[in-house]
């Protein structure tokens, strides 16, 4: 049964959401939660983890909450949910319609779902920073006095500004987002095990 659900809840995941795996991430954090698969600080954990390993982050969330629910066939079919609608519509779009871009409809669609999939990835950065800065789930929760500022976040997170500005103005360029994932785990490994 939990193989089942995991499938079409990724299925659905999948078929619905637009823009890549960020844009994704809103809805795979509620469709996670109201399951009860993990609490928000496991997903939160399942997301940078899944940020920081090669591979798409959606594909990487589906595999791990797969895995964590129902093992390696867990992990498959969580997996094989979240990529096969795309797929699929990648396979008629190739073989059916090879100029889809041409039409005004499909440009005036795209122009509409492109918003949208930036809310969605705003949203779900914003809910993320405050949770792990600020230790809130909702903005609500500061009004009530549930305000639990993590000082080594914020701390990690201002190292991370300083050397990306620092790196920046020396070199004339960003810093490589791989050094730059490194050296917050070496930071979070050093700060949290305190």
């Amino acid at each position: 049964m939990i193989l089942l659900r995991l499938f079409l809840t990724f299925l659905e995941i999948g078929a619905v959401s637009f823009g890549g795996g960020y844009g994704m991430l809103a809805l795979m954090r509620e469709r996670v939660l109201a399951n009860g698969w993990m609490t928000e600080e496991q997903l939160l954990n399942f997301i940078a983890v899944s940020e920081s390993t090669p591979g798409p982050i959606a594909v990487n969330m589906a595999t791990f909450v797969g895995s964590s629910q129902g093992g390696i066939a867990g992990a498959a079919l969580a997996t094989l949910g979240v990529v096969l609608p795309s797929f699929v519509i990648i396979l008629l779009i190739v073989a059916v319609i090879r100029n889809l871009l041409k039409y005004a409809g499909v440009q005036a669609f795209l122009s509409g779902v492109r918003p949208c999939v930036v809310a969605l990835i705003l949203a779900t950065a914003a809910t993320m920073g405050l949770r792990t800065l600020l230790g809130l789930s909702a903005l609500s929760e500061a009004v009530e006095g549930g305000l639990s500022v993590s000082w080594r976040g914020l701390a990690i997170l201002g190292i991370l500004l300083a050397v990306h500005y620092v790196w920046k103005r020396l070199r004339g360029k960003k810093p490589a987002p791989i050094a730059m994932i490194l050296l917050s785990a070496v930071l979070g490994m050093a700060a949290y095990a305190i």
